[in-house]
């Protein structure tokens, strides 16, 4: 619950220069240009920040950022402003077309869930493969840059309202219901969690040795966050990982049309490599 405010103070403001200082953290962290409409969210999610160290404004907080120990805070606020809103089975016309794809492929399946966020799209995609898949032989590479995303996408426990978007009986088949102090919640089933691999990628890096290469890449809902240059070279370091015949998923809100890569379009934001 939030902390009430107390009657007569002022809440601190975030300047100008304030947030241009905290858009080049952000751009030299992670890639992400925050757009100056995130002025308020900015401030919103920081404020927890100067109530823990007790500062009476972000100047303060700009300042102890600064400092060499505070290493691990810089890393904080990457993960405070990157945005996770995930759920099971998110844009479900890419999981009915990866499961039609699954029913007919044959062999070894390395995917990639290239910003799994807390976890959910890496098990949904766990569970259409164990309900399509004709194979056993497959696994599922699931990264972010958060590694407070990466923990909770670890212990695999979910409230049950998220499993809203399910497709019938499949909580009861892949999940298991809590009890007692687990009451409302659920956890995916040991066997699928061990399918899936966390790993921390930052995506406008080079890729890290052991990387691919991926049957099925899924790239979605991140491309937004980052300028139309850096954009493409994300997609194209991805696009080198991806087998020919592979998969490349994005979201549907997103676009790479003119990047020149070799890849052809499928269905709407699903491409595959040439």
């Amino acid at each position: 619950m939030a902390a009430e405010p107390v009657p007569g103070l002022r809440l601190p403001e975030l300047a100008d220069s304030q947030f241009r200082l905290l858009q080049r953290l952000m751009l030299e962290a992670s890639g992400i240009a925050l757009a100056a409409n995130k002025r308020p969210l900015v401030a919103g999610r920081l404020m927890k920040r100067l109530r823990h160290y007790q500062l009476p404004g972000y100047e303060q907080y700009l300042q102890l950022l600064e400092q060499p120990h505070y290493l691990a805070e810089r890393r904080l606020v990457v993960d405070l402003l990157t945005t996770n809103e995930t759920y099971f089975f998110r844009e479900p016309a890419h999981f009915a077309f990866f499961g039609q794809w699954l029913a007919k492929r044959k062999g070894a399946l390395r995917i990639w869930s290239a910003a799994c966020s807390s976890g959910e799209e890496p098990y949904s995609l766990a569970m259409a493969v164990s309900e399509h898949g004709t194979t056993q032989d497959w696994s599922i590479l699931a990264s972010d840059l958060s590694l407070s995303m990466l923990e909770r996408a670890a212990s695999g426990i979910y409230d049950l309202a998220q499993a809203r978007h399910f497709p019938e009986g499949w909580l009861h088949r892949y999940c298991l219901n809590g009890v007692g102090a687990m009451h409302g919640r659920f956890r995916v089933q040991a066997a699928l969690r061990q399918r899936v691999s966390l790993r921390e990628v930052n995506l406008v890096q080079p890729l890290p040795e052991g990387v691919g290469p991926f049957e099925v890449i899924f790239l979605r809902n991140v491309l937004i966050y980052f300028d139309n240059d850096e954009k493409q070279r994300i997609v194209r370091r991805l696009v080198e990982q991806l087998v020919p015949g592979g998969l490349l998923f994005i979201g549907h809100a997103e676009s790479i049309h003119g990047f020149g890569l070799p890849l052809r379009l499928l269905s709407p934001s699903v491409y595959q490599h040439l």
